[in-house]
């Protein structure tokens, strides 16, 4: 089995290839430049991995809640392999990929916290139940205010959003952890370990039907002018 598996909804281009076991895996900083250098790096990786587009069995991506506009890069490029590959689609949620992090640390109260802009942060929680995952909240788009209200004592934080609340968290939170600066971007291993679960649970979509994770109301969201 043979998986190409993509995140684009943070400043960094997370690619992980899964060829029959062996993993190989790219977390590579891009900024502003998402658009510009995915293919490039698609490209190169698959090759390097001694692959063609045409050999993966299944192609995933991270869906959000996170930047619209690398959602929408990432999630065209794989609907594009998909459809002509006649291949189906796996979808992940950035905020799950991103948890996936602190799973391995043993935490019990996992948050991971995105910064969305607007002084707002997208997050939800999870509980590290014998190793696996389990979400136990809706994916929700906070003020730092509301964030800090809902934090018990245990409960492990990552994610960009500790570039600019980090130090009002702690001060109003005793007892809230912060996993180091190198953990709060998501990684491709952990997109990979994510995907094989729902292939395995056969939780796959059409990629006609498969969208966004978009946290934000309706109407904060980017409409297309009628002529």
């Amino acid at each position: 089995m043979k998986i190409l598996c993509i995140d684009t909804t943070t400043r960094f281009l997370c690619l992980g290839i899964y060829d029959d076991a062996k993993i190989y895996e790219f977390n590579l900083e891009v900024g502003t430049k998402m658009s510009s250098l995915l293919g490039v790096v698609i490209k190169r990786a698959v090759e390097a991995a001694g692959l063609g587009v045409s050999d993966f069995d299944y192609f995933a991506c991270g869906l959000g809640p996170g930047s619209f506009t690398g959602i929408r890069i990432g999630l065209s490029a794989i609907k594009g392999f998909s459809l002509a590959e006649d291949k189906p689609i796996v979808g992940v949620s950035s905020l799950d990929i991103l948890a996936m992090n602190a799973r391995e640390k043993g935490s019990k109260i996992i948050a991971p916290v995105i910064d969305a802009k607007r002084n707002l942060i997208y997050t939800a929680f999870y509980a590290n139940v014998a190793g696996k995952l389990k979400r136990k909240t809706p994916y929700m788009l906070l003020s730092k205010e509301e964030l800090i209200s809902k934090l018990k004592p245990g409960v492990v934080l990552l994610g960009d959003a500790l570039n600019l609340y980090k130090d009002d968290i702690l001060r109003k939170n005793q007892g809230v952890f912060v996993l180091d600066k190198d953990q709060w971007y998501p990684k491709a291993h952990n997109i990979i370990k994510l995907v094989l679960e729902r292939i395995k649970e056969k939780k796959l979509e059409d990629p006609l039907e498969v969208n966004p994770i978009y946290v934000y109301p309706k109407e904060c969201q980017v409409k297309h002018a009628h002529k």
